[in-house]
């Protein structure tokens, strides 16, 4: 039900440049949320699971909740702790959160929650949000993004190809995000799909890809043999060298009551 151990703990050795590559999540996409649950994210106590480096999370402090960041990896920890030292955060996983019960207004997963046990962390929701509360879900997909882009097929099947349909390591993650999906349709989610853009240096868009599992475990020389080869194909798609990044973020909302 959760990804491997492996890849679900390969983010630890690469979290300042997951800090640095990663896409952050368009402001429209909080906009939903608040719509979603019926509640403004000013003054809420939101538990971010999973926070990672903390890119949700700086971005809900900014709206006005009072987060706290919960994370189990200690690489990812530290580089939060870098990034964000006033935010407070403690180590933990979505299965068996260190938290009261109902002492959540809102608890949200970004990028995180097909990393779980989803027959322990749906309890583990319901038992830490209050009254009322709600749970947030949400995917940053590149993938789904915009099938009028084709460069990003075309990419996906090099990947692919690179490392090796047999095993079927490129598409582990989605497989994951899908499963995660299917087990909470128990939940009566409310959803939305938002597609943002943003423009980076081709060597950022290159940073971006071996930041995901699939290339952190395949190791440093095999991912910049992967790096050299994309970069030809890429530059005769974006021969300015800046890459048009499109992406469709999955969000659902789960509101108690």
């Amino acid at each position: 039900m959760t990804a491997a151990p492996s890849r679900a703990h390969s983010f630890n050795a690469a979290a300042a440049q997951y800090a640095a590559y990663r896409p952050s999540y368009p402001p429209a996409l909080f906009d939903a949320v608040e719509r979603l649950s019926a509640r403004p994210l000013a003054g809420a106590r939101v538990v971010d699971v999973g926070a990672g480096t903390g890119i949700a999370t700086a971005l809900l402090a900014e709206r006005g909740a009072e987060v706290l960041a919960v994370e189990p990896g200690g690489g990812m920890a530290a580089q939060f702790r870098r990034t964000l030292p006033h935010i407070p955060l403690v180590r933990g996983s979505g299965d068996a959160l260190p938290l009261a019960d109902g002492s959540a207004d809102l608890i949200t997963y970004a990028q995180a929650w097909h990393w779980t046990d989803q027959e322990r962390s749906v309890p583990e929701a319901l038992r830490v949000l209050r009254p009322g509360g709600a749970l947030a879900l949400w995917w940053n997909r590149q993938g789904d993004a915009d099938p009028g882009t084709p460069w990003l097929g075309e990419q996906a099947a090099r990947i692919a190809r690179f490392l090796g349909a047999d095993d079927d390591a490129h598409l582990a993650a989605d497989r994951a995000t899908r499963r995660a999906k299917e087990l909470t349709t128990a939940l009566d989610f409310r959803r939305d799909r938002l597609r943002w853009s943003r423009r980076v240096p081709l060597d950022s868009h290159l940073a971006n890809l071996a930041t995901h599992s699939a290339f952190l475990v395949l190791g440093e020389r095999r991912t910049a043999e992967f790096a050299a080869q994309e970069r030809t194909e890429l530059l005769k798609v974006f021969p300015d060298g800046v890459v048009e990044e499109s992406y469709a973020v999955d969000l659902l909302v789960w509101v108690d009551g």
